[in-house]
């Protein structure tokens, strides 16, 4: 509801409100306690990473089940007698890939230390024909990359004691693949949305175009545009060879009439009929009157695909097949019945006239409501469906090879060909999710850089990971629009979180509470806009469509009918959905400017959810978060009782928020659970954001992800290839509810330090530290490194092999010294100190593995030494050796070498509030300064990087700090609340 209808509505039920002063209004209004607490169930529920999860469930669901719907039968050129009918399919849990094992079943640790790969059979149900019968039987066309904590995943639904089976850390997200042993994410792609209008103008060419990307589920996106050129209107599309006058494109598409075709397009506005008229004169200039003739002018502008052989169709006949299928393609077409069609472009060209006649018409192509985020499941859908169609051609042309031969002996079995077809499947996503293109010829796509290595610097850097999105935008070009913080973003896009440099704004991150939508069936949904009141639009003519009180309903895109109470259809249609009829995740808001109402039900909008207030008081009580509490309710009962909601972005625009109780009006529809939320998982983490300037909040998202902590409970038994792991990691004094709800606090980087502000020696300018050698020596900012080197002990083709050897002896009995940690099966001992130039895995190579007319025994293969040896200028440990083998038989060596580092000159630290700094100066303990109890402060912090940065938030979290040590209790530093200065100031001992 718009403000103004907003009134309108209010004035309207002013009487049976009772007076302000009985509803309390004017005292100040009670608020929900604790309303925050809905937060972590919702978490629980949701986790951080939900919208990966829940794309990739739909894609092993739905999306793979339809596609194989689409392309199910394979018959044969050859042998019209053969048929290949695909009946079902389904994705099985991961399993090793080997055939001798007995335990088939496989957890996603395994697969990190033996570099395989974390995959699930994909099963299909086949019926095909041998020789006279009809035969039904299952078939293994290939492996899936399953995502960790997936509906397929071995982690799901396992209590912490079970994972801690697995040494899988209960703490970590999830959301991504394991393939040949490295983590990879597939990042959230932002993209326009498809199969709506966007109208834009170019200033300098005074152009102005509708625009429409038409996305069907068959995969074929096409884009139609309705533009002006010198001041008359053309429909462009790719197929066509040069613009169709808008006049003749509506008149191919069944609307002959002139004065229909001005009704349908400039409605009774007069401006838009005298801006149309010339459209009018130029088609009958072009001799264009009726259907027919039409068609034939576009039909000999069609781009007629050669390829099919066959006698020539007739002109009209290719216009005809191009408006039906290609151009506009996800208006659907019953028969030749193209009338949704020809009103969905006059629509386009309704919103061309308005734009040339009020500047203000003009969509932003940077507003959220008109972005789509894509995730793993649609793109993994995407190269399913082409990686299929390829099998499938490829398994018709085995099949027609052998079906050639006639000497046939044995019955042919279209089984034994399915077995050869190899893995195509299985390399094709391997392949792509390990180099991240996504080159898909079919759909026209060529991305780079979609999947990226899961970055576990950190705890905080791996969640980060799961919740960015990248923009398709190219970096280099310096253009700000895009890059500019949008009003619309807020509470569904983090505004701290996002590089600097040049993809600054281009890459952001979710918020706190954010959900993307899965795709939701849309027929339903049309079915009970009809129940409700709406008319066919294919009944209607151009003088009711744009009636002075008539609105047009839209779903996804597509008109479907009218309505002449906008405001009582879509209050009914609330209140259903808020009844649990159909999916929370459907989206309904009013614009006032197109009259148009518009309903959503496609995947990758941005959500959040909403406390509902109906006549100035929240549906939310304290008895339900008490309820919540005691575990009688889960946060999905909220959903189905209809006390909170979920918004996207478009419908926000039709609400109005209330941040707090004490802000609730008689108009407020909807209440923020916690304002905190509007921040990111990342900036969070930051005690008192609000009292610091904003930049400062950006520079600590980025160095929040670098801090040396803990990365999981497992990070002892990784072999990762470098990991940087804090030897004492503390909690924060100073925490906030974010650090509790992501569970921060349970695995954190950093360290509590005291501190002195103060000016010291010089030694500290420019943002420099002074640490206390003291507290260095007790172990403060220590950490160690951990690092991998593998190695492989091959079989080579000509029967000889690599082999481990026991250190070598010199004359007198004496091992040399390089092979000092070498034991007798060749490898170093855990525990032993490796120095420079040290050997640790005595390795030998067979000096002719290359030679394959080598047939000797294998005793006298002449071996030559390929040792590792440790390269590191400072001595290490070693921390672990593995021995494994590989899927494909070949033994594999880890070797984990561990060095434990202490601070020195040099290195950087930083606080929580991008003050950053390196050491400049460690100094003893005597020299350091003391206060009157006697206690010397760990680092000295140079008192200039206060004033010019204006990080009061640190300033306060030194305060709370203190409050907190002298009163022994920690701490809360949320955005928008926290604990008070007030409060800390008043500690009486």
């Amino acid at each position: 509801m718009s403000a103004a209808h907003g009134r309108e509505i209010t004035e309207q039920a002013q009487p049976q409100q009772p007076p302000l002063k009985e509803l309390g209004l004017t005292e100040p209004v009670k608020t929900v306690e604790d309303k925050w607490q809905l937060l972590p169930y919702f978490l629980q529920v949701k986790g951080l990473v939900k919208q990966h999860i829940d794309s990739f469930n739909y894609f092993v669901d739905t999306d793979i089940k339809n596609i194989v719907k689409a392309n199910n039968k394979i018959t044969s050129d050859v042998d019209p007698r053969f048929w290949l009918k695909y009946i079902d399919i389904n994705v099985g849990f991961p399993d090793r890939n080997e055939m001798e094992t007995v335990e088939k079943k496989v957890t996603p640790h395994e697969c990190r230390l033996r570099d395989t790969t974390y995959s699930a059979p994909i099963i299909v149900t086949i019926q095909y024909t041998r020789g006279k019968n009809i035969v039904q039987r299952n078939v293994n066309i290939g492996r899936l990359p399953i995502m960790l904590r997936s509906k397929k995943c071995v982690l799901t639904g396992k209590s912490e004691s079970e994972l801690a089976r697995m040494s899988e850390c209960p703490l970590d997200p999830g959301g991504y693949f394991v393939v040949k042993g490295t983590e990879k994410v597939i990042l959230v792609q932002e993209q326009l949305s498809k199969n709506r209008i966007i109208v834009e103008t170019d200033s300098v060419k005074g152009v102005v175009q509708a625009s429409c990307t038409s996305s069907t589920h068959g995969g074929l996106k096409s884009k139609t545009y309705v533009a002006t050129k010198k001041g008359r209107i053309y429909l462009r599309h790719n197929s066509i060879h040069e613009d169709v006058p808008i006049v003749v494109a509506l008149k191919a598409l069944g609307v002959q009439s002139d004065k229909e075709i001005l009704l349908l397009t400039a409605g009774n506005t007069e401006a838009y009929k005298i801006a149309f008229s010339a459209n009018l004169e130029d088609a009958a200039k072009l001799g264009v009157f009726t259907r027919q003739q039409a068609l034939e002018y576009i039909g000999t502008r069609v781009k007629v695909n050669r390829r099919v052989v066959g006698p020539r169709r007739p002109a009209w006949e290719e216009a005809l097949e191009a408006l039906a299928t290609i151009v506009l393609a996800h208006v659907p077409v019953s028969g030749l019945d193209l009338r949704p069609k020809a009103i969905f472009v006059a629509t386009m060209t309704r919103r061309v006239l308005m734009a040339m006649d009020d500047e203000s018409m003009v969509d932003d192509r940077d507003y959220v409501g008109n972005k789509r985020l894509e995730l793993a499941g649609q793109l993994l859908a995407l190269l399913f469906e082409d990686l299929f169609k390829t099998y499938n051609s490829n398994l018709k042309s085995a099949i027609d090879k052998v079906l050639k031969k006639p000497s046939r002996t044995t019955e042919f079995d279209a089984y034994n060909t399915m077995q050869f077809q190899g893995d195509h499947l299985t390399a094709g996503f391997v392949r792509a999710i390990s180099t991240g293109n996504w080159s898909l010829k079919r759909f026209k796509m060529e991305r780079a850089g979609v999947t990226h290595v899961l970055s576990r610097l950190s705890f905080i850097s791996a969640l980060g990971m799961m919740t960015r999105i990248s923009s398709q935008f190219e970096k280099t070009r310096k253009v700000s629009g895009p890059r500019a913080l949008q009003p619309s973003q807020w509470g569904v896009l983090c505004p701290s979180d996002t590089p600097e440099g040049e993809a600054c704004g281009l890459v952001k991150n979710l918020a706190l509470m954010t959900h993307i939508t899965t795709d939701v069936e849309e027929e339903p949904i049309i079915q009970l806009a009809f129940m409700l009141g709406v008319e066919d639009i294919r009944l209607a003519t151009g003088t009711e469509i744009y009636g002075s009180n008539t609105f047009v309903v839209n779903v996804n895109g597509t008109i479907i009918g009218l309505t002449r109470h906008p405001t009582r259809f879509v209050t009914q249609f609330r209140r259903l959905r808020r009844a649990n009829k159909f999916s929370e995740f459907v989206s309904i808001y009013v614009n006032h400017h197109h009259r148009a109402v518009h309903i959503a039900s496609d995947g990758g909008r941005i959500c959040r959810p909403m406390i509902i207030v109906e006549n100035g008081l929240p549906k939310v009580t304290s008895e339900h978060i008490q309820l919540l509490k005691e575990k009688k309710l889960v946060f999905n009962d909220f959903l189905r009782k209809g006390l909170v909601e979920y918004l996207d972005v478009n419908e926000e625009n039709d609400t109005y928020i209330a941040l707090y109780e004490s802000d609730i009006t008689l108009q407020t529809t909807h209440l923020e659970i916690e304002p905190f939320t509007l921040l990111g998982a990342v900036a969070g983490l930051i005690p008192y954001p609000h009292h610091n300037q904003s930049p400062r909040n950006t520079y600590q998202c980025a160095m929040g992800k670098q801090a040396i902590g803990a990365i999981g409970y497992n990070q002892f038994n990784r072999i990762d290839t470098l990991l940087y792991l804090s030897v004492y990691p503390q909690k924060p004094m100073v925490k906030t509810k974010t650090i509790e709800l992501i569970g921060y606090d349970k695995l954190p980087a950093g360290q509590n330090a005291t501190v002195a502000v103060m000016s010291y020696s010089g030694y500290d300018i420019e943002d420099a530290l002074i640490l206390n050698k003291a507290s260095l020596d007790r172990g403060y900012g220590r950490c160690q490194v951990l690092r991998k080197n593998a190695t492989l002990i091959r079989k080579y083709p000509n029967g000889t092999f690599d082999r481990l050897a026991d250190a070598p002896i010199d004359e007198n009995g004496v091992v040399q010294k390089r092979y000092d940690i070498i034991q007798s099966d060749g490898l170093a001992g855990v525990g032993e100190r490796v120095d420079p130039g040290d050997i640790y895995v005595n390795k030998q190579s067979p000096t002719n593995a290359s030679d394959n007319s080598f047939t000797g025994q294998a005793a006298s293969v002449p071996y030559k030494n390929t040792p590792m040896t440790y390269k590191s200028p400072v001595a290490g440990h070693i921390d672990k050796v593995m021995i494994t083998d590989t899927e494909n038989e070949q033994t594999l060596i880890k070797v984990l070498i561990r060095q434990t580092r202490r601070p020195e000159l040099g290195d950087k630290f930083s606080s929580r509030h991008g003050q950053k700094g390196v050491c400049g100066l460690i100094v003893n303990q005597e020299d350091m300064p003391f206060n009157d109890q006697g206690i010397n402060p760990d680092t000295i912090m140079n008192p200039h990087g206060f004033p010019s940065r204006m990080t009061v938030g640190k300033m306060i979290e030194l305060l709370a700090g203190k409050a907190g040590v002298l009163t022994g209790k920690l701490q809360y530093g949320t955005a928008f609340g926290g604990s008070k200065v007030k409060t800390a100031l008043q500690y009486n001992p």
